[in-house]
């Protein structure tokens, strides 16, 4: 090690490691624990249905780009939306108006900050086929299935957290999934 305040990766249950064997399964899993639980607040979740519904429609469009653009402009727009009612219900009335306007400006932008998240790995899948990397269509299914992926992460961990035998986890990872691709369906008959 090279200071000493650098801590060892707790080994995941039943993965065991020689001395000095990185824990890289370990260090694997405690990222997509840190992802996942950014992922878990309500503004996260909803972004990830409503960006995955917004991809679903936007097939009309030609390229992914055009898909990329629509997407995040409708995104940024429902989020202001959120930012601009949560900046309304959140002032307080005994501060100064400006600074109660501001603060509460700020706390919204910070309660909605997670639908922007939603958008960052579709549009990672999305960009890379602006760049030729992936195959347009393969990329384009590859965002629309990314909130899927991530919330039948957020059923898997949520379960795991609570305890039980993996088949309830798995369980609620699909039943989690299911239900957002329910909602995201209906999301995108309504648009």
């Amino acid at each position: 090690m090279a200071s000493g305040d650098e801590q060892p990766a707790e080994p995941v249950r039943g993965e065991r490691h020689t001395p000095g064997e990185a824990a890289q399964p370990a260090t694997v899993v405690k990222r997509a624990t840190l992802l996942l639980r950014a992922y878990r607040s309500e503004s996260a979740i909803y972004g990830v249905v409503l960006v995955s519904s917004l991809i679903a429609i936007g097939w009309r469009e030609n390229t992914d780009l055009e898909v990329l653009g629509f997407t995040f402009g409708a995104v940024i727009v429902f989020w202001l939306a959120h930012v601009y009612a949560g900046t309304i219900s959140r002032e307080e009335t005994d501060a100064p108006r400006l600074r109660a306007v501001l603060a509460a400006a700020r706390r919204s932008a910070a309660h909605s900050s997670g639908m922007l998240l939603a958008l960052i790995l579709p549009t990672i899948f999305l960009l890379l086929a602006t760049v030729n990397v992936l195959d347009e269509y393969v990329a384009y299914y590859l965002a629309l299935w990314a909130g899927t992926a991530v919330l039948a992460g957020l059923g898997w961990f949520t379960a795991r957290r609570r305890g039980g035998h993996w088949g309830w986890w798995l369980l609620s990872a699909l039943i989690t999934a299911s239900l957002g691709l329910l909602v995201t369906w209906l999301g995108s008959l309504v648009h």
